[in-house]
């Protein structure tokens, strides 16, 4: 990393402004985009008025934002009534029904690319967290199916949405003349604080509370206990066996080598089954 992305005072300054910036935000009405890709093709999709429950399910449970509002709003005064906790998209879209959940998720979608202009600069990183998010919320709901009792559709928006800190501090920077021309110092900025910040982001969301505590500290190195007890474990070690470690080269974290062998030699046996479950979801944008 080249010392100079990450000094100068102008280059201070703004961070200090966004970090600001966010903390008043978070306080507010929330949208950014996440991979412009996704939001556009997911926003023709949900023009489609044919299109059956499982397919609608699937397409929302990629983007991260989208997913989160729904689930929010699912659990939301307004529509709870007392029931359940709602922990995933398919439970938000049955308790909302899907008219309502196809408009908001289309405004969503819609302001979501107004947003994304300026985030051109960043459309290789914020791409990346997009696939990372990807493979780690195909983890997930694996994992949790053969090793756990957790609902796996709950492991799967947990996973998808792990990062949502680092996609919504992306937006958030491409708002600065001085970031935006740094884009390495970005990313070493979000790495820092993406945790907390999406801690933050989904507490003021209104997610539920074991999901925010799932993401809080995803990117900690620590043991993997002998038995996946909770959405944290499954999401801590979804997110190494989904090459998360890329994130601890800006952390000054060391990568223990050791540790993520034996967990890629413990969970070996569902890479195929994780391969074909990401390529499902894949294959709704096609």
């Amino acid at each position: 990393m080249d010392v100079d992305d990450k000094t100068g005072e102008a280059l201070k300054t703004q961070r200090f402004q966004m970090l600001q910036d966010i903390a008043e935000e978070l306080s507010g009405e929330i949208i950014f985009p996440t991979s412009f890709d996704v939001v556009v093709r997911l926003r023709e999709a949900l023009s489609d008025p044919d299109w059956s429950l499982e397919q609608v399910t699937g397409i929302l449970s990629t983007e991260p934002l989208i997913a989160s509002r729904l689930v929010a709003l699912a659990n939301s005064a307004a529509y709870s009534t007392g029931g359940a906790t709602v922990t995933d998209v398919k439970m938000a879209i049955m308790r909302l029904g899907i008219n309502l959940v196809r408009n908001t998720a289309l405004v969503i979608a819609t302001r979501q690319i107004r947003c994304a202009k300026s985030m051109s600069v960043f459309a290789d990183f914020s791409q990346r967290l997009w696939e990372h998010s990807l493979r780690t919320a195909s983890f997930a709901q694996v994992i949790s199916k053969h090793h756990t009792t957790i609902n796996p559709d709950e492991a799967m928006l947990a996973g998808m949405i792990h990062d949502i800190g680092g996609f919504y501090m992306l937006y958030r920077a491409s708002q600065y003349d001085e970031l935006r021309s740094r884009p390495e110092t970005v990313k070493y900025l979000i790495t820092q604080w993406h945790e907390q910040i999406g801690y933050t982001l989904l507490n003021a969301l209104g997610m539920p509370e074991n999901i925010t505590e799932a993401i809080r500290e995803h990117d900690e190195p620590r043991p993997v206990p002998p038995t996946l007890r909770n959405l944290t474990d499954i999401i801590y070690v979804a997110n190494l066996l989904a090459g998360g470690t890329f994130e601890w080269q800006y952390m000054d974290k060391t990568c223990d080598e050791q540790l993520i062998a034996g967990i890629n030699e413990k969970f070996a046996d569902l890479t195929e089954e994780v391969d074909r479950y990401e390529g499902e979801i894949r294959a709704i944008f096609n």
